[in-house]
């Protein structure tokens, strides 16, 4: 898709005003742990209507027409929320890779977010989840490289869901793989499961990537996550998401 000249010269205030997408946008946060250090080390960042109305709702108001203005928007909504509530932990934010015509040029209302909110942009990591099907696997292979060049953290989401396997994984490369909560659930009692993830864990090891279990619900799948070596987590279990709030140690259940 090629986009007018007036939204590739778009600046960060450009996005924060609403006027492109013709609606305000607000951000929850859902903590991200690390269980080896007992700790929170950052947040995802998860898009909420101007009423607080969930992701399906806002999704169902994006479409050709203004997901490039979206995808911008999310990004530094994102930060500057961040920013006011005074994070200085990893930052995940979602991306559309669609929606990305130009890598270079996507990333300046990201630079010009964290400029301009105090924002330390090497704290950023970009996920792109694996649900989304990808029109151009070698165009995202070079949004990849170009966020990896600089600084930004990336990541695939929900792994395991959708259009993509161990291949998409080994041809990008992410630093960090977020394992799909439909591969966690009761993955302490299905022997198929623990058999994907043992080969997942493989392959994440030679290539130095991290892996984060997302979607935790139980006291019984953490326990079998962390006796095969997963450090990162996300999940119900621990938080569920907070509007414009970072919750504290002492507001996170199940710390042992």
């Amino acid at each position: 898709m090629e986009f007018p000249e007036q939204i590739k010269q778009q600046s960060c205030m450009d996005c924060l005003s609403g006027q492109s997408l013709g609606f305000e946008i607000r951000m929850a946060f859902q903590p991200i742990i690390d269980w080896s250090l007992q700790d929170i080390i950052g947040y995802e960042a998860l898009v909420r209507g101007p009423e607080g109305q969930g992701a399906g709702w806002v999704f169902e108001q994006i479409n050709d027409s203004n997901k490039y203005y979206f995808d911008q928007a999310c990004r530094v909504k994102a930060i500057e929320t961040a920013s006011k509530l005074g994070l200085k932990k990893l930052l995940s934010i979602n991306f559309l890779p669609n929606a990305v015509y130009n890598p270079e040029t996507c990333i300046r209302a990201t630079i010009e977010a964290g400029d301009l909110f105090g924002f330390d942009i090497t704290q950023i990591m970009f996920e792109v989840t694996e649900g989304e099907q990808i029109t151009d696997q070698i165009k995202l292979k070079r949004i990849f490289e170009s966020y990896a060049k600089r600084g930004f953290i990336t990541a695939i989401d929900d792994f395991g869901s959708g259009y993509a396997g161990l291949a998409w994984l080994t041809s990008l490369r992410p630093a960090v793989l977020k394992l799909d909560m439909g591969l966690i659930r009761d993955i302490d009692k299905d022997s198929v499961k623990q058999a994907v993830l043992k080969g997942i864990l493989t392959v994440c090891c030679e290539l130095g990537t991290k892996v984060l279990a997302e979607g935790v619900e139980s006291k019984a799948e953490l326990d079998y996550l962390v006796a095969s070596g997963i450090h990162w987590y996300q999940g119900y279990y621990f938080a569920k998401p907070q509007l414009e709030k970072l919750l504290i140690h002492s507001e996170i259940n199940g710390w042992r």
